[in-house]
């Protein structure tokens, strides 16, 4: 990997607790109320919470039943997927005003490069500031933004100043962000390898970098070689448009934990006829089926199968499932089961920017350290 990559301006734009925010948008009785988005009923779990809601400790991924234990006020409201999705297709169409380099993580974020963009602006900054501004006046809604030389630090950046507001890391001043950034903040280190990394004395980036390349493929494996670079500042991942989704899946948490297959045949039932719907929605297909199975003691459980042909179609789905589920004898009572296929006939499809470069070699571009970034 070469050192001397050509420079880019890369924006990362996330929304400001986007499906909360929605729902104070559309319904003002909920602004400045503690609000949580999912999470209601026994066993829900939440999928967004407002920053009123979050001053309380509460956020996605946590139960309905202990948000409520942290914020008594906490106002439940059921997602609607369908609304997000329609705000978030408004967000783009502003995003491709300024470049077609548009990389959607989901429907709250994206990745933007903007190095050579529509408007002929040579400031990134600028130009974050003005998708924030419109973003605000045409929907309604904040968001936030990171600038810098590549996806990781721009995304990191994102974070800084939420909400609504926006950080940029400029070219010379990467390697002193990233080393005295708290290795938690490392986009790609969870709680279990920070936890590690902290047994090993690394706590900034700059304990990072002072390890070398063979400490960090002998200690972290695969994922010493990504640390190695990235806390250099060198990351040669462009921002990809169009990219090629690689699973589809959905899954349910029931009220009451399940112990009878029978049962869980008849919810499987159900969560096929949801993948199968998004598969074909899609206009995809896959060979190889995951039965998700998470037992009442949390521990979870995975088993696949790959069939020799694509498939999308709802019966051969949950037959499939259903051979899965039979493979070997349940560990306990079963709170949540989920189906994704994998493997999917898009993976062999090369995105229109792929094959661009496949016909002539990107030209550097190092000569924006001349602008304003």
């Amino acid at each position: 990997m070469s050192f001397n990559l050509p420079i880019r301006k890369i924006i990362h734009v996330d929304m400001d607790a986007f499906y909360a925010s929605v729902e104070q948008m559309d319904n003002p009785n909920l602004k400045g109320k503690p609000l949580a988005v999912g999470g209601g009923g026994k066993r829900g779990v939440i999928s967004a919470a407002s920053y009123e809601a979050r001053k309380f400790g509460v956020k996605s991924a946590m139960s309905g039943n202990l948000a409520a234990k942290l914020c008594p006020d906490l106002i439940f409201v059921r997602p609607r997927f369908e609304r997000y999705s329609d705000i978030s297709k408004k967000i783009r169409a502003i995003f491709y005003d300024y470049t077609d380099l548009v990389e959607p993580l989901s429907l709250d974020e994206a990745y933007l490069d903007v190095t050579e963009n529509k408007k002929g602006n040579p400031s990134a900054s600028l130009i974050a500031k003005e998708i924030r501004q419109r973003i605000f006046n045409e929907v309604g809604l904040t968001a936030s933004a990171g600038i810098s030389i590549n996806k990781f630090i721009a995304k990191v950046a994102s974070d800084y100043n939420k909400p609504n507001g926006q950080k940029t890391v400029k070219p010379e001043e990467v390697i002193g962000f990233l080393e005295q950034l708290d290795i938690r903040k490392f986009y790609g280190v969870g709680k279990v390898t920070a936890e590690k990394m902290y047994q090993k004395g690394i706590f900034t980036g700059l304990d990072l970098k002072h390890k070398s390349l063979e400490y960090l493929d002998a200690n972290f494996g695969k994922s010493g070689r990504y640390y190695y670079y990235i806390v250099r500042g060198i990351q040669n991942s462009d921002v990809k448009p169009n990219r090629i989704r690689k699973s589809l899946a959905a899954e349910r948490t029931f009220s009451e934990n399940l112990s009878s297959e029978i049962f869980m045949i008849d919810k499987l039932k159900h969560i096929a006829h949801e993948v199968s719907r998004r598969l074909k929605k899609s206009k995809v297909a896959g060979k190889t089926v995951t039965l998700k199975i998470k037992y009442s003691d949390f521990t979870l459980q995975t088993r696949s199968k790959t069939l020799p042909y694509f498939i999308s179609d709802t019966s051969i789905i949950i037959e499939t499932a259903k051979d899965l589920l039979y493979q070997e004898k349940l560990k306990n009572s079963v709170r949540l089961l989920g189906i994704s296929l994998s493997n999917l006939n898009t993976e062999t499809q090369k995105t229109r920017a792929e094959l661009s470069r496949s016909k002539t070699e990107r030209k550097s571009i190092s000569v924006q350290l001349k602008f304003e970034f």
